[in-house]
């Protein structure tokens, strides 16, 4: 009797901070996979985005070849969009429907509800870039000739950077003020975010500041690892670094079920 009644107190035991996480993670991964949308914006648009500008042949060149220079591009353009965009659009929503609400009263914590959500863009991101990769080596004969672990560790800081930034508008503002905010700094990132368009036609000033927003540095990091991976790209990366560790903070504070 003893026994039965240990397993029972055994069985009732609520989860562990980290099995939270990891039920939350696959939860937030069905979810997005069953939006038709997000699957459209995170998946088929960055691809469409790639096959476009290389066949205008107005990117520069790197190294003989366009797709050098717009693939990291691309890449980061699809990482603002899975994290910053759907990611911050879809959690306003959540919590305007009251879907945040009812797992507060849950044992789930605020920053583990945080963390579940980026590691499921983690996770979706590792298809993304394996289609683009794929479709550049397939129909543009890329090869790749960068380091393999600084370029992972660009796509997580890139990741942690502009999903924090979409869960810290999603947990402070309104879902209308979220879905106006996110679209209107995706656009501006993807201006000045040296992808589609080099830094250096800017003007001076203009390009300097583009330098330290997390655009530019995901995709001047991206370049540097995906294509040369000689030197590790320092500032870049530092100010990756910077905004990762600012807008997670930032998010996990000021976050609200409702």
């Amino acid at each position: 009797m003893a026994q039965i009644q240990h397993v029972t107190l055994q069985s009732s035991k609520a989860a562990s901070p980290f099995q939270q996480i990891a039920i939350q993670t696959q939860y937030e991964l069905l979810l997005t996979l069953r939006r038709g949308e997000n699957v459209l914006v995170t998946l088929i648009v960055p691809i469409m985005l790639l096959i476009f500008f290389t066949s205008l042949n107005i990117a520069p060149s790197v190294n003989g070849s366009t797709i050098n220079f717009l693939l990291p591009g691309i890449v980061a353009v699809a990482i603002m969009a899975a994290g910053m965009v759907n990611l911050g659009i879809a959690t306003a929503y959540e919590r305007y429907y009251g879907v945040l609400k009812r797992l507060g009263s849950s044992p789930l914590s605020r920053s583990g509800l945080i963390i579940a959500k980026v590691c499921s863009i983690l996770l979706l991101e590792v298809l993304q870039v394996i289609l683009l990769v794929g479709i550049a080596i397939i129909l543009y004969h890329w090869q790749p000739t960068g380091s393999l672990p600084l370029t992972l560790l660009t796509l997580a800081l890139g990741t942690v950077t502009f999903a924090g930034l979409g869960l810290a508008m999603a947990g402070a503002l309104r879902a209308e003020l979220t879905l106006a905010g996110a679209n209107a700094l995706f656009l501006l990132f993807v201006f000045f975010g040296g992808g589609i368009l080099p830094l250096s036609r800017l003007p001076g000033p203009l390009a300097h500041v583009a330098e330290l927003l997390p655009a530019a540095a995901l995709t001047q990091a991206l370049q540097a690892t995906m294509i040369s991976g000689r030197d590790a790209p320092i500032f870049a990366l530092g100010v990756l670094v910077v905004w990762a560790v600012v807008v997670l903070l930032v998010a996990i504070r000021t976050f609200k079920w409702e």
